[in-house]
């Protein structure tokens, strides 16, 4: 091995710059090899009642385990089941009804060679993906999809580079047309994303995050301003909001019409809730998305939204605090 303090940095650059150019030189040659057998893989799938079971050994199989999971988060339920662990038990996750996908670039692990015969009798449809058509677990299956590549980016070409980048491009475009054949949609995506921002703008209601109840400052229209104050107060919203005896919405008051008040120096005393409040408030469904209300406040320059049904009755408000600790925005 070399002495690392001899390191030449231009020679890294150079052969980093080498290995993206051989990779990308391999998925630009293997696109126009996707034909009939990535369309028949495709329809296998979309056939299938049960599940794409992908297996694979060493770099493979921490291919197969990456594909698995982008298939699963795009609507196509799959799992990753261990060559070797099938041999001792665990090929009793894999069912009739399943699909698998074996990756082994050579074509000739052993481990995943032994379990094919016994799939094969299971009556499971057997999709290789592999870069030697000629191969054992090319001849095992019933769809082949090429992943063949004319170099490792490796400069001793040995160590699964292009080979492994090749397959889990091969394994996107395959999630990429199921997701499209199966019409998945970004709400869909969002379901299995809960946790992500994405999932949390296409999951969270306003009726998820709104106060209601005793929580809401309501006060009647001929309800003296000292006495909507200490309602404004007591609830911490920023606003006091004006309804009639059943409840639907006449008007809001909020700390922004308060400072307007006091700068024109009027007596507040003698004034009543429905002589300052706002006739036309801005207001949400509790239905709608928790965006949509962020997306009216950063509209109307507002820090509050009420909530209301068709009728206009007062079900509730959204602050943009709500939306920050629900990390909406």
């Amino acid at each position: 091995m070399s002495d690392p303090q001899q390191f030449d940095s231009a020679r890294a650059v150079r052969l980093g710059q080498e290995a993206l150019h051989i990779e990308a030189r391999a998925l630009t040659e293997m696109a126009p090899r996707l034909g009939d057998s990535f369309a028949r893989a495709v329809q296998a799938v979309l056939a299938g009642t049960g599940r794409v079971a992908v297996m694979g050994m060493g770099k493979s199989g921490h291919v197969g385990r990456k594909i698995a999971a982008t298939l699963a988060s795009t609507g196509t339920p799959a799992l990753f089941v261990h060559p070797a662990e099938a041999s001792h038990g665990d090929l009793g996750m894999v069912t009739p009804a399943d699909v698998v996908l074996a990756l082994s670039n050579s074509g000739e692990s052993d481990e995943l060679n032994a379990v094919l015969p016994v799939l094969k009798r299971l009556g499971v449809t057997i999709i290789a993906m592999t870069g030697r058509a000629e191969s054992s677990l090319a001849r095992h299956a019933a769809i082949v999809l090429d992943s063949f590549v004319a170099e490792e980016a490796c400069p001793l070409n040995l160590a699964p580079t292009a080979s492994t980048t090749a397959q889990i491009a091969l394994g996107d475009a395959l999630a990429v047309a199921l997701l499209d054949a199966r019409g998945f949609k970004p709400e869909d995506f969002a379901r299995s994303h809960p946790g992500g921002a994405l999932g949390r703008k296409l999951l969270t209601h306003v009726r998820d995050l709104m106060r209601s109840g005793a929580d809401l400052p309501r006060v009647v229209p001929d309800t003296p301003f000292t006495d909507m104050m200490r309602e404004m107060s007591a609830k911490a919203l920023g606003v006091a909001i004006v309804v009639d005896a059943d409840d639907r919405v006449q008007g809001i008051f909020t700390d922004g019409d308060l400072r307007r008040l006091v700068e024109k120096g009027q007596d507040l005393r003698s004034l009543t809730a429905a002589a300052v409040a706002s006739k036309k408030p801005r207001t949400v469904s509790a239905e709608a998305l928790a965006v949509d209300a962020a997306d009216l406040m950063e509209e109307a320059r507002i820090t509050v939204v009420l909530v209301v049904d068709a009728d206009g009755t007062l079900q509730g408000a959204i602050t943009i605090n709500d939306l920050m600790r629900a990390k909406v925005i």
